[in-house]
This record gives C-alpha cells, sequence and structure tokens, in this order.
C-alpha cells in the first residue's frame, strides 16, 4: 500500500504527466456536463426514465452515458464516427484511392481523418433524424421546425464529443474516444448494482444470490484482464559485436504479441454494426415489424448474438491484420542483426511469425466472441436487464481494455523518468522485451 501511495506521489511529481492528466479530466468533467443538456425543444419535465434503457437501445444509452434516455445534446455519442471509422477502414481495402492515402504517412493519415469526420456528419445527420421521431415525443416546437433544429444540435453535439476526444488523445493520457465510451459505461455501474440488489430484496434471491452475482462478476472481471494482457513470446537471439573492449548483442530477447491484439475495437465495430437494424426500423416502421430485424434488434436472441460473435471474429482478425505488421517486424530484426532460433531471416520469419499471430488469434476472437453473450445469459438466469450488461460483453471488455491501456501509457511516462511503474507484468529480470505495435490501439478510435 505504501509502494502504491509513493508511485502515486511520483505521478504528481512528473509535470507532462500530471499536465496530461488533468486535462483527460477536465475533457470528460465537459462531456459528463453536456450530457445533462437536454435538446432544445423538448421538455425536461416530461422525460420518461425508463424509456430507451431496454435492448439495443438500451447498449447505446450506455455507451452515450445514459444521454440517450435523457434527449440530451450528446444523445448520439461518439457511435456515428465509430461506424465511419469502420467505412473508412473497409474502403481502405477495398478502394486503391484509400489504400494509396493508408501508406503516404501523415498526410494520408490527415485525410483519411478528413473523411472520417465527412461521413460522421453524414451517418449522424441520418440517425439524428430517426432519434427525433422515434425516440422524442413532448415537443414544445411545430415540425418541421423542431426536426431541423434537432438534427443540426444531434450532429453538431457528435462532432464536439469527437473532437473531445481527439483532444484527450492528443493532450491528455490515453485513447480519447475509448475513455469517453468508459467513463458512459460507468456512469450506468452505480445505478445498475442499486437496482439488482433492490430487486434481490423486494423479489426473488435475497442476499445470497447478489453476493453470488458479484462473486461471479469479480471471477469474470479476472479472466478478462488475463486473457487482455496474455501474450505468446517469440525469443530473438541477436549476434555478439564486439566494440573496443565491450560486447555488444548476444542476449536473448522475446517479441510479445498479444493474444488479443486488435483489444476492444472489434466489440466497438461490431457493436456499432448491429445498431443497423433497429436503426432501419426507426426510420420504415413497416419494415421493422420484420422477423430477422426484430430478432437482430434484441440482444437476449440466439440470431443477434451468432451475427455479433460472427462480427467479433472477423473484425479481430481484420484489426490484428492492420495493426501487427509481421513483414516489417522481420525486416527491423534483419538490420539490428537479431534472429530467431532456428528460423532462417527475411521471408521464413515473416511466415513463422504470421503463423504464430493466426494461430493466437483465433482463441482470442473466439474468447471475445464468447464473452460478448454473457449479458444476454446473465438475462435468461434472471440477472437484472442493466446490471447483465455489466456481467460480460461489450461493456466489460472496454472498461478493462481502456483501463489497461491507460495504465500503461502512464508506466510507460514512470519508466521513461526511472521511476516505479503501476504495474509489474512483462518484466523478466536480465531479458528486454521488445515492444510492438501488436498492443496499441490507433489513436484515431
Amino acid at each position: 500500500m505504501k509502494k502504491f501511495f509513493t508511485t502515486l506521489s511520483n505521478i504528481w511529481k512528473i509535470e507532462d504527466l500530471r499536465v496530461r492528466i488533468t486535462n483527460t479530466f477536465f475533457f470528460l468533467l465537459i462531456y459528463r456536463i453536456g450530457s445533462f443538456v437536454v435538446l432544445p425543444g423538448v421538455d425536461p419535465n416530461s422525460l420518461n426514465n425508463t424509456k430507451g434503457k431496454e435492448g439495443l437501445m438500451g447498449l447505446l444509452n450506455m455507451f452515450a452515458g445514459g444521454s440517450f434516455s435523457r434527449e440530451s445534446i450528446f444523445a448520439l455519442g461518439v457511435m456515428p464516427y465509430i461506424s465511419a471509422s469502420i467505412v473508412v477502414q473497409l474502403l481502405g481495402i477495398a478502394v486503391p484511392y484509400f489504400q494509396k492515402l493508408q501508406k503516404e504517412g501523415e498526410s494520408g493519415r490527415n485525410k483519411l481523418n478528413q473523411w472520417t469526420r465527412y461521413l460522421t456528419i453524414a451517418i449522424t445527420a441520418l440517425q439524428a433524424v430517426g432519434y427525433v421521431h422515434s425516440q422524442v415525443e413532448y415537443k414544445l416546437i411545430a415540425e418541421p421546425y423542431f426536426t431541423v433544429l434537432s438534427v443540426c444540435v444531434l450532429t453538431a453535439g457528435t462532432l464536439f464529443v469527437m473532437w473531445l476526444g481527439e483532444k484527450i488523445t492528443d493532450k491528455g493520457i490515453g485513447n480519447g474516444i475509448s475513455l469517453i465510451i468508459m467513463v458512459g459505461i460507468i456512469a450506468q455501474l452505480p445505478f445498475a448494482i442499486s437496482q439488482e440488489f433492490t430487486s434481490r430484496f423486494t423479489g426473488t434471491g435475497g442476499l445470497f444470490t447478489f453476493v453470488i452475482e458479484i462473486a461471479a462478476l469479480i471471477a469474470v472481471v479476472m479472466f478478462t484482464i488475463l486473457i487482455v494482457q496474455g501474450t505468446r513470446k517469440i525469443a530473438v537471439q541477436y549476434a555478439k559485436r564486439i566494440v573496443g573492449n565491450k560486447q555488444y548483442g548476444g542476449v536473448r530477447q522475446y517479441i510479445p504479441l498479444k493474444v488479443n491484439a486488435a483489444g476492444v475495437m472489434p466489440i466497438i465495430f461490431a457493436q456499432a454494426l448491429m445498431f443497423i437494424p433497429a436503426t432501419i426500423s426507426s426510420f420504415f416502421p413497416a419494415i421493422g415489424s420484420n422477423g430477422i430485424l426484430i430478432a437482430l434488434s434484441s440482444y437476449t436472441t440466439w440470431e443477434h448474438n451468432l451475427v455479433f460473435a460472427l462480427l467479433i471474429i472477423v473484425f479481430t482478425y481484420f484489426y490484428t491484420a492492420i495493426t501487427v505488421n509481421p513483414k516489417q517486424m522481420s525486416d527491423d530484426m534483419k538490420k539490428n542483426g537479431g534472429f530467431i532460433p532456428g528460423i532462417k531471416p527475411g521471408d521464413a520469419t515473416t511466415h513463422y511469425i504470421d503463423d504464430i499471430i493466426s494461430k493466437i488469434t483465433l482463441p482470442g476472437s473466439i474468447f471475445l466472441a464468447i464473452i460478448a453473450t454473457f449479458p444476454a445469459i446473465a438475462t435468461v438466469l434472471g440477472v437484472n436487464n442493466t446490471f447483465a450488461r455489466f456481467f460480460g460483453g461489450t461493456s466489460l471488455i472496454i472498461l478493462v481494455g481502456v483501463v489497461l491501456d491507460t495504465l500503461q501509457q502512464i508506466e510507460s511516462h514512470l519508466l521513461m523518468r526511472h521511476y516505479d511503474g503501476l504495474m509489474k507484468t512483462g518484466r523478466i529480470k536480465g531479458r528486454t522485451a521488445i515492444p510492438t505495435a501488436a498492443g496499441s490501439t490507433p489513436s484515431a478510435i
């Protein structure tokens, strides 16, 4: 405990880290305050506290920090931006122009970010129309003026949240968009626990069942951390070099490849696509009565969970492929005189690393898919719908992934200044791990 408080003191001593953490809290505070600002023309006293908290609408409300049900100016959150990012990255696979931009370095990334912003505006405007007509009931302004005003405000709100996320990434600590989603989820946790506690004492189960649920939640969290932090180490030997009276190289190092190299992105991407059936239903009520759309819009149905699991597996492979580059890792080793024992340098090393990545990505993606279905299972077993979302699935993986990623960034700041970090995992006495992009998260999301 004493060492923990010493580490916190060290964090505060580093001016750059202190400023970044302060900026992060300040930007997140602005976001939370804005989530309580109701749309112009909506009567705050007429809001239904239970509306928009069930099914996929409940998940969207959770990601938006409760703004969705409060009919706030931030009601759509960052999900339109996530959807736009998915589209742009998919275009980078299929369209030559976007493939060229991906290879142009910083200038190409800036152009891709601009395309993402433009697409975000279009997606937000479309979703805003559906939101106004399906979720907002009591309007103080006559149509069509209310719809036009609300669409403009909701679009501006999403762009402002996107800007806050980018500022957190640049001026704060951690990934801005991921932190905004995490804060929105955490904001719902006290209410969910209180609701479950009350329902157990006023309904069935009692204290014993509630304690069992909390213990199961802790076990799932610990297992999730274990998988998220799990790595497959590849031994790398470096040739000896003698310069003067000193010897360089000749030591064995390791390349840590994460089992879950894609982080939380596959979950976020898959969840964004799963909002499409509900969006279609809000725009076209006649089509929305279709049985398939109804099944896909309910997160407790087997159809929804099957499609959701398959999307997670696909996006895990996709995001790992664009995040981890075996060819570059092989070339870097060769330039520095390193080699994998028993494997020839060059193409053989590239194929060896790629084969290992493929093997560890499969169980990692399956794990993400399985844990994503836990909330549906918990709901079927009688856990309160709101609390069940924290029992696994999207919420838990995002919370664990974002918290660990943020702690690792703080850890790197401490280690660069020769302070003891918050986390001790991954360091082996006398052996050095070679950092790779396998565990990094692009700042675009």
